[in-house]
């Protein structure tokens, strides 16, 4: 039997990691983040222990990069779903897209996006993994497109101000409403209200927020392999 070429073990490595980092949200969305273990993570994706330390220096960062995954391909179906925007509104509705896209998964998700702050805001920050990189660049974009004059500055404003929306969608206690932080992001953008996609419209298709419910949209971004065994997944890791 021929060995692997450098691109198929490349391919399989790319796809145990993606089975991780869907583990970690399923189950933290299931659980919460202390009760999530890495052990449970493994088992879920069906991967060997040993592959987390391989790929993530702890917990925390395999959670993070899990929750810019989600982000990154909410925010990506999002800004695909056709018909796509066309002409001198086009840019303002991209960006509509963008801002109801975070703030409708901080409302869907809201362990995950509780404990993702939470991390966020001890020492070490964000951390600086591709998915994160490819949210940065998605965010980016739909700035560029909106014509923005300088996008260097105004990315960053645009993450501070969704960040802080997000908190005050889920402040334990003293959430805000959801279309009062909408209609202030809207506002300071010049959006018009019925562009993207306005909250009632959202909650049509939403349940109550349950864990079982929460898992449940989760599942929908199971990456390509899930369907096979975990022990025979577990199998083609330790191989790997």
């Amino acid at each position: 039997m021929s060995p692997r070429s450098a691109s198929v073990n490349e391919e399989l490595r790319r796809r145990s990691r993606e089975r991780l980092l869907q583990a970690t949200v399923e189950l933290v969305a299931e659980r919460g983040y202390e009760s999530t273990t890495l052990g449970a993570i493994a088992d879920r994706a069906g991967s060997a222990r040993g592959l987390i330390s391989y790929y993530f220096p702890g917990k925390r960062q395999l959670f993070q990069s899990a929750v810019h995954r989600l982000m990154h391909l909410t925010l990506a179906e999002a800004l695909d779903r056709g018909p796509l925007p066309e002409g001198p509104d086009g840019g303002q509705e991209m960006l509509a897209r963008a801002i109801d896209a975070v703030l409708g998964l901080a409302c869907d998700q809201p362990v995950l996006m509780r404990a993702h702050m939470a991390g966020i805001l001890q020492q070490e920050g964000f951390v600086q993994c591709d998915e994160q990189q490819r949210l940065a660049s998605l965010l980016r974009a739909a700035v560029v497109r909106y014509g923005s004059p300088d996008p260097d500055t105004d990315y960053p404003l645009l993450r501070a101000n969704l960040m802080g929306s997000v908190v005050a969608v889920l402040l334990p206690g003293a959430p805000m409403p959801l279309e009062r932080l909408r209609g202030e992001l809207f506002a300071r953008y010049g959006l018009r209200w019925e562009q993207g996609i306005p909250p009632d419209q959202a909650e049509k298709g939403m349940s109550q927020a349950s864990p079982a419910a929460c898992v449940r949209r989760l599942q929908r971004l199971r990456p390509c392999g899930w369907e096979v065994s975990p022990g025979q997944r577990a199998a083609k890791d330790q191989r790997e």
